[in-house]
């Protein structure tokens, strides 16, 4: 509309102006190299008008002849880009479908189609692996790292055929390389950390860890743990090489780090009893037992407070647990250290608050109820159907791998089956109460243990369980 109306005034313009030339048509003399032209202004202003008109032809002309060849060469390298762009997509296409042989076609037709081998020489290394062909591949990412646009690439792909083949050392070389290309890569510095977990260097896997701290890729709690992990191994290097005072000043930073650190807390107040430190021992449990009560603090606190008779320890195990007293594991070592005491009526009452709780009784605890019945009442009627319970009950905890879930009665810096760094936590395994039926007990009593048995999908028994603990 509005172009319409635009067009409507121009075209009025020009015929107001022509109107206007006719009614004062003027009079114009030319003379030149004796010729004498006499004219009208409006004839002169028309042939001046087809004169530029005609000019502006020849050179549009001109022009066109001048750049025809320049564009005629633009518009092929044009078309075939595209076309080598369209194999390229389909290469990885391919490569994502899977089709090796398909892959590698597009990847050629790319490579003479685009002057640009960065673009084509990752889709050929991936269609080289997928055909097998790990050298081929392997010489198109070293291609790669010799161009500034590719060299991470290049890394990275040279790092996984490392892996592959299990080469850690080179694997280890590539990634240090390829962090130094981009730090603040998360794969690249996690890849890094892991490969010197594996191989055993402890102090640069402290420092990595640090690094991805400080460039916010873990977060802090997760860094102060690594950190408290990292120097406990270090003090067992450190012991391993005889130097027991680094050994110790490494245990007291992971103990900083994580008071519940158990196995740094065992291992520090043992170190501390024996050299004339008890006192610093008995706190430090106590401190750990107030983070995170564990069994495994028991007997450590009890050497470091010289609790030789069993009341002694009912009496510094109270102590023990008063700063968490209502906790399962509290409750159960005064059950244990009463019971060792012939105090039957206080273990009675802390195995009832123990089994009371909300996850109901532990085998633990079942089976110590069932020592309880039978030495306090000589009840083996009693005593048995506790250890009846026992074996259906949520199974002890354990040092249990939360990776590939392995578990051991020892804690370790990795899984010894799935090699994960720091994976051991303490907790029950799985429970298989659902899958264990009891056999029928003998209605005349008898001395015979009862016996459970596992049983498989279709009814076989496969193991007697009765009366084995978790380590």
């Amino acid at each position: 509309m509005i172009r319409g109306f635009f067009f409507f005034i121009v075209v009025s313009a020009l015929i107001w102006g022509a109107l206007a030339l006719t009614d004062y048509p003027g009079q114009v003399s030319l003379e030149w190299a004796g010729y004498r032209v006499d004219s009208t202004f409006t004839v002169l202003l028309g042939a001046v008008v087809l004169v530029s008109f005609g000019t502006a032809l020849v050179y549009r002309f001109w022009l066109f002849l001048r750049r025809s060849p320049g564009d005629i060469k633009l518009n092929w390298n044009a078309k075939r880009r595209q076309r080598g762009y369209q194999a390229l997509t389909r290469g990885m296409v391919a490569v994502a479908a899977g089709d090796a042989i398909e892959a590698q076609r597009q990847a050629k037709r790319a490579d003479s189609l685009l002057d640009e081998p960065p673009l084509t020489m990752l889709v050929s290394a991936q269609a080289a692996q997928m055909r097998g062909d790990e050298a081929a591949a392997g010489m198109f990412f070293t291609a790669m790292m010799k161009r500034p646009e590719t060299e991470f690439l290049g890394l990275r792909g040279l790092f996984n055929q490392a892996i592959k083949r299990g080469d850690k050392t080179e694997a280890l070389s590539l990634a240090r390389r390829a962090h130094r290309l981009q730090p603040k890569s998360a794969w690249v510095a996690g890849s890094m950390f892991d490969l010197q977990i594996s191989t055993g260097q402890w102090l640069d896997a402290r420092v990595t860890s640090d690094d991805l701290h400080r460039r916010k890729l873990i977060d802090a709690p997760t860094a102060r743990r690594r950190k408290a992990v990292l120097n406990y191994r270090l003090s067992q290097k450190a012991r391993e090489d005889g130097d027991l005072a680094t050994a110790e000043g490494h245990l007291r930073d992971a103990i900083k780090l994580a008071p519940d650190f158990v196995p740094a807390v065992v291992e520090l107040a043992g170190r501390w009893v024996d050299g004339g430190k008890a006192s610093k021992a008995v706190k430090m449990i106590q401190d750990s037992w107030a983070a995170g009560p564990h069994p495994a603090l028991l007997e450590p606190y009890w050497t470091a407070c010289g609790a030789g008779d069993a009341l002694g320890r009912v009496r510094v195990t109270k102590k023990l647990t008063a700063r968490n007293p209502d906790h399962p594991e509290s409750l159960i070592a005064l059950a244990r250290a009463s019971l060792e005491a012939r105090l039957w009526g206080e273990a009675r009452q802390f195995l009832d608050s123990a089994m009371a709780g909300a996850l109901g009784p532990s085998a633990k605890a079942c089976r110590l109820m069932a020592e309880l019945e039978e030495n306090e009442n000589g009840d083996q009627t009693s005593a048995r159907e506790w250890l009846v319970r026992a074996s259906q009950a949520s199974p002890d905890p354990v040092w249990l791998c939360d990776h590939c879930g392995n578990g051991v009665g020892e804690w370790s810096v990795t899984c010894g089956k799935c090699g994960e760094f720091d994976s051991y936590y303490w907790r029950p395994p799985p429970s298989i109460a659902g899958l264990m039926a009891p056999s029928v007990v003998d209605a005349q009593a008898d001395d015979r243990e009862p016996r459970h048995t596992l049983i498989d999908a279709g009814g076989a028994a496969i193991l007697p369980l009765g009366g084995v603990e978790a380590g």
